[in-house]
């Protein structure tokens, strides 16, 4: 199996994504950020949404020994609608 490469894009409504360099299909992880997050960034949204999907990869690398997949796969289609809280 041949190695993936990743890029981070811009897409046409200002979100950003993670894909796969050879895959136009939907991209991995998107990133968006509110009018008011945007102005707050003065213009470095793209660094901080590189930064963010850099620590979701690394949080990826650092968790998936501890997660017991067939456990998981079982337990979503059980699953209830899930909330972000900050």
């Amino acid at each position: 199996m041949s190695p993936s490469f990743f890029e981070i894009v811009q897409l046409s409504n200002g979100d950003y994504a993670l894909r796969r360099i050879d895959d136009d299909s939907a991209p991995l992880v998107k990133v968006s950020f509110s009018e008011e997050a945007r102005e707050m960034m003065e213009d470095r949204d793209m660094a901080v949404a590189k930064a963010m999907i850099a620590a979701g990869i690394e949080a990826v690398g650092n968790v998936s020994h501890d997660i017991d997949w067939e456990d998981d796969e079982l337990e979503a289609a059980d699953a209830q609608p899930s909330y972000t809280l900050h």
